[in-house]
């Protein structure tokens, strides 16, 4: 499914859980660096856009580019394998948690390398989703629905050619609702406004969801999560494969 068409249907309400987490987005102006024009790919309502600089928004989903808040800087509909603008017309051109959801993520990523000097790509590895406590216990779906459409850090590595990739640890108060965010919250899972701005969740069927919160929720109950994961507890921040990739063109 396009990234337009599965947002128009699955992001109503992205913005009550999908806020921007300021130590995820220190992360994030670090890898921008000193790059005062900056385009936003993939931008949704517009988390991690840095204030104080020129920003585009490019965003394919009309649904998306209403929750923007007013005020925000502009948001063109367009896709990432197109962008409507001219070669090296930004500083930088940010990706954030969105290569997942483009048809031709290799496409998307030539484009930014087109059109801006620097790149920085906020992704996770997929093959790290399959180790979560909630995808590995309780949504296992979730692991063959990432790894058919995410690319691997090292590919998108490959793809960029030269650059640094850096480890985000997510917070245990994280608060971006994004798909490890809760990994010390678990109780969270079972709010269906959670799971909704959570894209993996919100893509699984409804007898999938019914499965997995069932159990989670009698684990819960019972003392079993406690007994596996509360060791989680002991710690602020969790390694849960998400990384920043930053290149700069030759």
């Amino acid at each position: 499914m396009a990234a337009d068409a599965l947002y128009d249907r699955i992001g109503q309400s992205y913005t009550a859980t999908r806020h921007p987490d300021p130590r995820i987005a220190a992360a994030i102006l670090n890898a921008l660096g000193d790059a005062r024009s900056v385009l936003n790919v993939g931008a949704g309502a517009g988390a991690y856009e840095p204030a104080g600089r020129s920003v585009v928004a490019v965003e394919p989903s009309a649904r998306m580019i209403r929750q923007r808040a007013s005020g925000m800087s502009p948001a063109v509909q367009a896709s990432a394998e197109a962008l409507p603008f001219t070669t090296k017309a930004f500083d930088a051109a940010l990706a954030v948690l969105t290569l997942h959801h483009w048809s031709e993520w290799r496409s998307g990523l030539s484009e930014m390398r087109r059109v801006a000097n620097r790149l920085v790509v906020f992704t996770f590895e997929p093959a790290e989703v399959a180790g979560f406590w909630l995808t590995e216990t309780y949504f296992p779906e979730i692991v063959a629905l990432e790894r058919g459409r995410c690319p691997s850090v090292a590919e998108i590595a490959r793809e960029l050619g030269p650059c640094r990739v850096e480890p985000v640890a997510v917070p245990h108060d994280c608060a971006d609702g994004f798909l490890a965010a809760y990994w010390r919250r678990p109780d969270a899972y079972l709010d269906p406004g959670v799971r909704a701005g959570i894209s993996a969740l919100a893509q699984l069927d409804r007898d999938v969801i019914s499965r997995g919160v069932a159990r989670l929720a009698s684990d819960l109950d019972s003392g079993a999560w406690e007994h596996r994961f509360g060791h989680l507890r002991s710690l602020d921040a969790l390694d849960a494969g998400y990384r920043i990739l930053v290149a700069d063109r030759g």
